[in-house]
C-alpha cells in the first residue's frame, strides 16, 4: 500500500467514513494478496464499510454518480473520490478483475477463493455474495416445487371451523390456504394484523389435514431472531393454541415452545458455524420464523442450509419495520411487491374456491405474474390500531410517505402527544411507587415473588426509545437523566452502579444462566439471612427458558455479580425494542440530521406502543428529514428473485 493511500485511509477512518476493520482489510490485501492498485484497495475498504452499514454490496454506479449518498461528501471522502477518478472511471471493472482480488460472478462459483466478487454493478465481499446467491437459489427451488396438497383436496371445512366469522376477503384465511399449499410462504403485516393468530391457525390446519389423513404429526419448530422476540411469541402462542376449535389431539400436536434461530441451529461457541447444516439437517417438517424483519442474510442462508428441502418454511414479519442489525434486508427484499398482490389467475381462482375471497384487484395476467408474489401474502386489517385516528393514522401516514408535512401532532391526540424532555422523566412514576410497596422482610417467598412480578409488569408498561446510543438525545443521556431525577427525589441513594430499582437489559446471550439478549430484569432488595443487614440486592427476571431451551415458569433471582453483560434500560434504542410491545412509549429524536434517522425507525418506534406515544421530535426539520427518508439497503436479492411463473 502506498504511503499516500495509507494516509488517505487513516483520514477516512478519523472522519468516521471507514472503520478500523475496513482499513485493516485494505492493508491486509496489500500485504498478502500483492495488489498494488490503490483504487482497488479503496474499493475493497468501501465494500467492507458498506457491509458494516447493512449493505450487501458496494453499488459502483451509485459510487460514481452520487458519492454523497454513500457519505463520501466530506474532506476524506472527496480525496478518495479524486484517487478513484485519477484514471477513467469506466476502467474500474477491468482493473478490479485484473487485480487478483476480484472474481467476476460468472466465473466465481460459490467456493471462489477471491476475497471480493463483481456481480453486475455490485462489488461484494465473497461471503455476502455467496450467501445471497444461495438464498435466492434455495428459495427459487422451494417456490418451483409442486403443490403439497393432493389434487382436489377441499380445505373449506377446516378453514370454516378456524374462521367461523371470516369476512368476504379474509387475508388471514387466505394466508393459511396459501401456506398449506407450498413449501415457502411469507406472511407480512403491520402490528395488530394478526400474524401470530394466523400462524397458530395455519399450524392447526396443517396438523388437522395430516392427522385426518392418518399421518404422523408434523414436526414443527417456532423460532425468532432474538431472545426477546422469541419470549414474546412464546407468551402469546400458548393461549392462542388452547382456543383453537379443533380436537384436543390436534391442539396437542401444535408446539408452543419458541427458541431463537441461533439456538435452533445449534450455535457453536463464539464461531459463525452451526451444528445443523446440509450435512446434519434439522429434523423438521415445518419451520416458522417470527419477526423476520430482523433476519439478516447470513442467518437466512444458514437456515436454508439446515432445513430439509421438503420442509415448509414460513416467515412472519412487518416489512415496514427496521431491517436486521447485520447486513441484508431479507424480509424487505421478499416483500417489495406485497401490497399489490400480483397473483396469477390460476392461483387466484384456487384461493377463491377455497376461501370465497375476491382477489380480482390483486390479480395480474399470467405473463406478468412473478413467482415470488405467489408466495407472499399481506395482512391488511389492524385489530390493534384504528387506521383513522391516533397511532394507527400516523403509522399509515408514515407508510404512505405523508408525514413529512406535519407541523404538529394535535390531530393525533390523545394517543400521540408531543412532549418536552422533562415529561419523560415522570413516565416511570407508577413503577417507582410500586417499588416502595415491598413486602415485610418476614413475608413468605410467594409474596416477594408476587410483588416482583408486579414490578416487572409495571416497568414493561412504559419505555423511552432513542434513535442513537450516545449523546444527550441518546440512550446514555436519557438513562443518566432518569437516574439523576430519581436521585433528586431521594429514591436512589449514593452513586453505586447497582441500586434498588435499577432496570437492566441483557446484552449477550448467556445459555448457562438461560438469559437471552434483550431480557429485562429489575434490581430489588431481597431478604437474605446470611447477608449483612439481612438483605441483599438481586436482579429478578421472568424465567423465560430453562437450560434445555424450554419455557420455564416463575421468576429467577440472580446476584448482580453473575450478570457481566447488562446495561441500564430506562431508555433503549429503537433497534433493541423490535419485537417488544409497551402500553406507552416515548420516542426521542436527536437534533442532528444523522443517517440512522429514517421512516422505518420512526414507524418501528411508534408501533411499539399499544395505547399512547409521546414524541420528543427534536427540531421539526429533523422529524421531517427522518420521515421522508426511507432506509434502502443495497442488495441484489430482490433482483435475483424476479422470476416469472
Amino acid at each position: 500500500m502506498s504511503r499516500q493511500l495509507d494516509e488517505l485511509l487513516g483520514a477516512a477512518e478519523a472522519e468516521g467514513l471507514l472503520r478500523p476493520l475496513d482499513t485493516a482489510l485494505a492493508a491486509w490485501l496489500a500485504r498478502h494478496a500483492g495488489s498494488d492498485d490503490d483504487a482497488v484497495l479503496v474499493l475493497a475498504a468501501l465494500t467492507s464499510s458498506q457491509h458494516g452499514q447493512g449493505h450487501l454490496r458496494l453499488d459502483l454506479d451509485l459510487l460514481l454518480e452520487a458519492p454523497e449518498r454513500l457519505g463520501l461528501d466530506g474532506p476524506a471522502g472527496r480525496q478518495l473520490m479524486r484517487l478513484l477518478r485519477a484514471q477513467p472511471l469506466q476502467t474500474l471493472p477491468a482493473r478490479l478483475l485484473a487485480s487478483g482480488l476480484v472474481s467476476a460472478a460468472a466465473d466465481a462459483g460459490l467456493e471462489s477463493a477471491t476475497p471480493l466478487v463483481l456481480d453486475g454493478h455490485g462489488l461484494y465481499l465473497r461471503r455476502a455474495w455467496r450467501d445471497e446467491v444461495l438464498v435466492a437459489a434455495a428459495l427459487h427451488a422451494r417456490m418451483q416445487a409442486p403443490s403439497l396438497l393432493p389434487d382436489g383436496l377441499d380445505l373449506r371445512p377446516v378453514l370454516a371451523s378456524l374462521f367461523p366469522t371470516a369476512a368476504a376477503t379474509d387475508w388471514q384465511k387466505l394466508a393459511c390456504a396459501l401456506a398449506a399449499r407450498q413449501r415457502f410462504t411469507v406472511i407480512t403485516g403491520g402490528p395488530g394484523t394478526g400474524k401470530t393468530t394466523t400462524v397458530v391457525r395455519l399450524l392447526g390446519l396443517l396438523q388437522e389435514l395430516t392427522l385426518t389423513a392418518g399421518g404422523q404429526p408434523l414436526r414443527i419448530a417456532l423460532a425468532a431472531p432474538t431472545g426477546k422476540a422469541a419470549a414474546r411469541l412464546n407468551e402469546s402462542i400458548a393461549g392462542a393454541v388452547s382456543r383453537l376449535p379443533l380436537a384436543e389431539h390436534v391442539r396437542a400436536a401444535i408446539p408452543t415452545e419458541v427458541s431463537t434461530v441461533h439456538r435452533l441451529l445449534g450455535v457453536q461457541g463464539g464461531s459463525r458455524r452451526f451444528r445443523h447444516d446440509a450435512r446434519q439437517p434439522l429434523l423438521l417438517d415445518v419451520l416458522v420464523i417470527d419477526e423476520a424483519s430482523m433476519l439478516d442474510l447470513e442467518l437466512m442462508a444458514s437456515v436454508l442450509r439446515a432445513l430439509p428441502s421438503e420442509a415448509r418454511l414460513i416467515l412472519l414479519g412487518d416489512r415496514e419495520q427496521l431491517a436486521s442489525v447485520e447486513a441484508g434486508a431479507v424480509l424487505g427484499d421478499l416483500c417489495n411487491g406485497a401490497a399489490a398482490g400480483g397473483y396469477a389467475p390460476e392461483l387466484a381462482a384456487w384461493l377463491a374456491g377455497q376461501t370465497g375471497a375476491d382477489l380480482s384487484a390483486w390479480t395480474v395476467p399470467a405473463t406478468q405474474a412473478r413467482l415470488l408474489d405467489q408466495h407472499v401474502v399481506m395482512l391488511r386489517e389492524s385489530h390493534r390500531f384504528d387506521a383513522g385516528r391516533g397511532i394507527g393514522r400516523l403509522a399509515r401516514m408514515l407508510q404512505d410517505g405523508q408525514a413529512a408535512g406535519l407541523d404538529g401532532f394535535a390531530a393525533f391526540a390523545p394517543e400521540v402527544r408531543e412532549v418536552d424532555r422533562t415529561a419523560l422523566l415522570d413516565g416511570y412514576e407508577a413503577y417507582w411507587q410500586l417499588l416502595a410497596q415491598a413486602p415485610e422482610d418476614s413475608a413468605a417467598e410467594t409474596a416477594w415473588d408476587a410483588w416482583a412480578d408486579a414490578v416487572l409488569s409495571a416497568f414493561d408498561r412504559y419505555r423511552i426509545l432513542c434513535a442513537v446510543r450516545e449523546g444527550g438525545q441518546g440512550v446514555a443521556g436519557l438513562n443518566a437523566d432518569c437516574e439523576a431525577h430519581q436521585r433528586r427525589l431521594g429514591r436512589i441513594q449514593g452513586h453505586a452502579a447497582w441500586y434498588a430499582g435499577r432496570p437492566v437489559m441483557v446484552t449477550r446471550n448467556d445459555y448457562a444462566l438461560a438469559l437471552m439478549n434483550g431480557d429485562v430484569g429489575i434490581t430489588l432488595w431481597r431478604p437474605d439471612a446470611e447477608a449483612p443487614g439481612g438483605r441483599r440486592l438481586r436482579v429478578v427476571f421472568r424465567a423465560g427458558v430453562d437450560g434445555a431451551g424450554e419455557p420455564a415458569a416463575g421468576l429467577r433471582w440472580l446476584l448482580p455479580s453473575r450478570l457481566p453483560a447488562v446495561e441500564t434500560v430506562y431508555a433503549m434504542t429503537v433497534h433493541k425494542a423490535q419485537g417488544s410491545e409497551f402500553e406507552r412509549a416515548a420516542l426521542v429524536l436527536p437534533t442532528q440530521a444523522l443517517p440512522v434517522l429514517t421512516r422505518e425507525l420512526v414507524y418501528t418506534a411508534l408501533t411499539r406502543a399499544r395505547s399512547q406515544v409521546d414524541l420528543v421530535p427534536g427540531e421539526l426539520a429533523t422529524w421531517r428529514l427522518a420521515v421522508s427518508r426511507q432506509a434502502v439497503r443495497s442488495s441484489g436479492l430482490a433482483d435475483r428473485m424476479h422470476f416469472i411463473t
